[in-house]
Parts: C-alpha cells; sequence; structure tokens
C-alpha cells in the first residue's frame, strides 16, 4: 500500500507545482492583458486612441467637462485653460491644459487618466495627448499641454450611450521617481605580472 502512494504524491506534487507555475503567470499576464482590454473596451472610463477621426461628423453636439488633478505631493498647479467645451459628435478639437512647477528643481511627472461617464470611455478617443510620454518642466517653467480628441459617432448608436449628454475628460498628473545615479566603479586593477 505504500508503495502505492508514493507514485500518487509525485503525481500530487507535480500537479501542485504545475497549478503554482500556472498562477504566477497568469498573475504576470494580467496588468497587461487588463490594460489590453479596457483600451480596447473603454471598460472604466479608459479613452480610445486613434491616429486620425473616422472622417463622420454628426449634426449632433455633445458637451465635454475638463478636470485637472495633482498627486503624491508634485509641486505643480495643473488645470485645464478651458472649464467645458459643446462639440459636434465626430469633430477633430484640441483642448489645452497648463501645468507650473511651483519648485526649485526639474520635475517629472506622469498623467492618468479616465472619462465619466464610464461607458463613454469606448467611444472618446484620443489623436494626440500630452499623457503619452512624461513631462519634465523646469524650476519655475509653465506650459501648455494640447490634448486632440474627438467622440466617436457610434455612441449615438450605442443603446447604453444614446442618451449620454456630457462627458468628463479628467486628469490627475503623478511625480516620476528621478533615477538614481549609479555610482561609479572603481577602476579595473591591472594583474601585476613578474
Amino acid at each position: 500500500m505504500s508503495g502505492s502512494a508514493t507514485p500518487r504524491n509525485g503525481r500530487m506534487a507535480l500537479a501542485l507545482i504545475g497549478l503554482v507555475l500556472t498562477m504566477g503567470a497568469l498573475s504576470f499576464a494580467a496588468v497587461p492583458f487588463y490594460t489590453w482590454f479596457c483600451r480596447t473596451t473603454g471598460f472604466a472610463g479608459t479613452p480610445q486612441v486613434a491616429e486620425k477621426s473616422t472622417g463622420e461628423v454628426l449634426d449632433q453636439t455633445i458637451s465635454i467637462r475638463f478636470d485637472a488633478n495633482v498627486g503624491g505631493g508634485l509641486p505643480w498647479t495643473f488645470k485645464p485653460t478651458q472649464n467645458q467645451m459643446t462639440v459636434k459628435i465626430g469633430d477633430t478639437v484640441m483642448a489645452t491644459y497648463e501645468a507650473t512647477n511651483h519648485s526649485d528643481r526639474p520635475v517629472t511627472g506622469s498623467a492618468v487618466f479616465n472619462v465619466a461617464p464610464d461607458v463613454a470611455g469606448a467611444y472618446f478617443t484620443k489623436i494626440e495627448c500630452f499623457c503619452f510620454t512624461e513631462q519634465t518642466l523646469q524650476p519655475g517653467e509653465t506650459v501648455s499641454m494640447p490634448v486632440v480628441f474627438y467622440v466617436d459617432p457610434q455612441i449615438k448608436r450605442d443603446p447604453d450611450t444614446s442618451r449620454v449628454h456630457e462627458i468628463a475628460l479628467s486628469y490627475t498628473f503623478y511625480e516620476k521617481a528621478a533615477p538614481q545615479p549609479q555610482a561609479s566603479l572603481p577602476p579595473a586593477q591591472k594583474p601585476a605580472y613578474n
């Protein structure tokens, strides 16, 4: 009886190791998969990204509200230069935000964004955005940051979004940690040959 338990225990151990490895691989893939899912579906208010608009412009308008925040002790002021715009659905539009670094050192920030209501994320499409890259502001520097976008006309054809008349575009900037300087290595010692 104990002889048959050893192969069974070995198979069980291998199965458990396989399960642990599979769970580890799945957890590693979860973040990129979630990011892809949000960008593809607009889930959780994630806006879409495109190189250009569809070209279709409806004779209907939608109101866009703009919101700006800073987080994590970032020494910037960050605000939209317009609080609200009424745009034609499908029309390519540019809005701007303004940021000022109030510190005495260069500061790099990275913006996270979303739209509300969440269901509108699948139809709010950015063509250009300061949020695609990190932004570095010098001490006392003020910059204007554009975002070029359109609202996809499909928003009016989707029963879940056909009654959406206002979308809020919100950004929050967080400070990115400065890269740490690498310690210099001592010069290599030459071997002494006698």
